[in-house]
């Protein structure tokens, strides 16, 4: 796999929570992080997603906002 995104962190999905239209995935990062991604039914079920599958999620952005208190 080769991809232009910088950002590719592999993960297992913890998570997932099929909706009519989309599917939410939570992804367990090395360390114990999570991210969610909110994906089409049909890629969800296109990729196979079930708990315990491992996976990358990839960030692909021209503008990643930072902020502190």
């Amino acid at each position: 796999m080769k991809l232009s995104a910088r950002n590719v962190l592999k993960g297992k999905v913890k998570k997932v929570v099929a909706g009519a239209v989309n599917s939410e995935i939570v992804i367990e990062l090395p360390g114990g992080a999570e991210m969610t991604s909110i994906i089409t039914k049909a890629s969800a079920e296109n990729l196979k997603l079930k708990e315990g599958s491992e996976v990358y999620a990839i960030v692909k952005a021209s503008n990643v906002m930072i902020g502190i208190d």
